[in-house]
């Protein structure tokens, strides 16, 4: 199987920068809440998305399946531990909050979409 490296770099650039425009502020405030303000920082919280993000990419390129995607679950755990300088414990309660943080702005963001798409419609007036 041939690899076209620059449609790969390309990607791979463009995941980093939508995962730190996405990522990094959810982490840093799951971090924030959980390890403290002393040990979690914004820029950490943008170390451990861009390592996560390529160290994902590369390994899900070689390997697949359920035993690759937790040992991604792990390295990933690993970073927040090493980032954040926490236990595991800590790090994978900092993952999950992320992750229910991250839930949540994106269903209100879908609601104020759906809620500014219906409005001309529920309302009867047109926006144009």
């Amino acid at each position: 199987m041939a690899i076209n490296l620059d449609t790969a770099l390309i990607g791979l650039i463009v995941s980093i920068i939508v995962n730190i425009v996405v990522l990094s502020p959810v982490l840093w405030i799951a971090g924030r809440l959980l390890a403290g303000k002393q040990h979690a920082k914004f820029t950490d919280a943008l170390w451990i998305v861009v390592l996560g993000t390529v160290i994902s990419t590369i390994f899900g390129y070689f390997f697949q399946g359920v035993i690759a995607t937790i040992i991604l679950i792990v390295i990933l755990l690993g970073l927040v531990k090493h980032f954040f300088d926490c236990g595991w414990l800590k790090a994978l309660a900092i993952t999950i909050v992320a992750g229910i943080i991250y839930f949540v702005i994106a269903v209100v963001l879908v609601l104020i979409g759906l809620g500014i798409g219906l409005l001309p419609t529920i309302s009867g007036l047109a926006l144009a």
